[in-house]
C-alpha cells in the first residue's frame, strides 16, 4: 500500500513539474504587452519581497516611455553591450550559450548564462532571478512567444523601460533621473555608456563610481561607439550647444554693458566720454575672439575625451562634461 501511494506521488509530482514547466509558459497572456507596459514585473515583486525580509525600504523608480524617448546612445550601448547580434537571431545567440556553458563548466558552477535581450525580458517579465535548469526551459518558451508576438523594436522598447539599474531602479528613464538628473533622451554618450555598464550586476555596481569593473566596461562601449560611427553626429551637435551658450553669453555681457553705463548717469553728472571707453567695434572683436577660442578649447577636449575616458578627472571644467556629469560626482552617490 506505501509503495503505491509513494509510487502515485512521485507519478503526480513529475506530471505536475511538467505542466509547470512546459505548459505554464504557454498559458501566460503576452499579446496586451504590444503595446501596454506593465505595472509591476516578476522581478520588481521579487527585489520587494527581498528588501522587506531584508528590513531595507523599497522606493519603487520606474517611469515607462516610448523608444524615441530613450537616448539613441544608451540604445546602441546596451545592444553592443548586452546583445550584439541581437537583430540576426531569432531570441537565441547560440554562439554565446556555448561559451558560456564552457566557462560554467571550467568553473564548476552555473555563473555565465549567455542570455539574449530577449531571455532576459522574458526572465525579468515573468520569472524569478534564480539560476537552475526549469526556470531556463520556462524562459526559453516565453521566449519564443515573445520573438513571434512582440518583434524586435517592442521587446528592445520593453527591455530598456523594465531592466534593473540599482535599488528600486527599473528602466532608463527612471536611471537617468535617478543617477544624472535627467530624461532618458537627454544622456550623453559618457553618461549612456555607464549605464550600460552596470546592467551585468546593478545591485553591486553603480554608474557614477569608480570601480575598476565599470571605468574599463564604459571605456570599451564609448571606444565601440565611436568605432562603429556611432559618435559622427555628437560633435556638431556639441557646436552648436556651445554657439547657443556663446550666444547667450554675449547677450548677456552686451545688457550688462548698458545697465553699466546707464548707471553712472544716475549716480554722477559726469558720465565717461566714449574717447575713455572702448570702441564697440574692438569689444565686439574681443568678445568674439574669446568666445571663439573658449569654444575650440572645448572643442579639443570633447576630442581628447572620446579618445580616452582618462581625461575625465582632468576635464571636469568642460561644458559637455559638467552638464551630465559634475552634479553627481558633487554629490558623493558611488558605491
Amino acid at each position: 500500500m506505501f509503495k503505491k501511494l509513494a509510487k502515485w506521488l512521485i507519478i503526480f509530482s513529475l506530471l505536475a513539474l511538467f505542466v509547470y514547466t512546459f505548459i505554464h509558459p504557454l498559458l501566460i497572456p503576452i499579446d496586451h504587452l504590444k503595446k501596454e507596459f506593465p505595472k509591476e514585473t516578476a522581478m520588481m515583486k521579487s527585489r520587494r519581497e527581498q528588501f522587506e525580509r531584508e528590513g531595507k525600504p523599497f522606493i519603487l523608480r520606474y517611469h515607462p516611455v516610448t523608444l524615441s524617448k530613450i537616448s539613441p546612445y544608451l540604445v546602441k550601448a546596451v545592444l553592443i553591450a548586452e546583445d550584439d547580434k541581437f537583430y540576426r537571431h531569432e531570441g537565441f545567440d547560440w554562439d554565446a550559450l556555448q561559451k558560456a556553458l564552457e566557462k560554467n563548466l571550467k568553473e564548476r558552477k552555473i555563473k555565465y548564462g549567455g542570455s539574449t535581450i530577449s531571455q532576459q525580458l522574458a526572465k525579468n517579465l515573468f520569472l524569478s532571478p534564480s539560476k537552475n535548469p526549469i526556470r531556463k526551459i520556462r524562459e526559453a518558451i516565453l521566449t519564443v512567444r515573445l520573438e513571434k508576438a512582440l518583434g524586435k523594436r517592442r521587446i528592445l522598447e520593453l527591455y530598456l523601460n523594465i531592466a534593473e539599474w540599482g535599488p528600486g531602479v527599473f528602466g532608463a528613464e527612471a536611471a537617468s533621473r535617478y543617477y544624472f538628473g535627467k530624461s532618458a533622451l537627454a544622456l550623453s554618450p559618457f553618461e549612456a555608456v555607464r549605464l550600460a555598464a552596470v546592467l551585468p550586476n546593478p545591485l553591486k555596481y553603480n554608474p557614477l563610481s569608480h570601480e575598476p569593473f565599470v571605468e574599463k566596461r564604459s571605456r570599451l562601449l564609448l571606444t565601440l561607439l565611436k568605432k562603429r560611427g556611432i559618435l559622427k553626429e555628437e560633435l556638431n551637435e556639441l557646436k552648436q550647444d556651445l554657439l547657443k551658450d556663446e550666444f547667450k553669453e554675449e547677450v548677456k555681457e552686451e545688457t550688462e554693458d548698458k545697465a553699466t553705463v546707464i548707471a553712472p548717469e544716475k549716480e554722477s553728472e559726469e558720465a565717461p566720454s566714449k574717447e575713455d571707453s572702448p570702441g564697440e567695434e574692438g569689444k565686439t572683436v574681443f568678445q568674439r575672439t574669446t568666445l571663439y577660442l573658449n569654444h575650440y578649447l572645448n572643442e579639443l577636449r570633447y576630442i581628447l575625451f572620446t579618445s580616452s575616458l582618462s581625461t575625465f578627472t582632468g576635464a571636469w571644467e568642460s561644458n559637455w562634461l559638467r552638464r551630465g556629469v559634475l552634479m553627481a560626482r558633487s554629490v558623493n552617490l558611488s558605491t
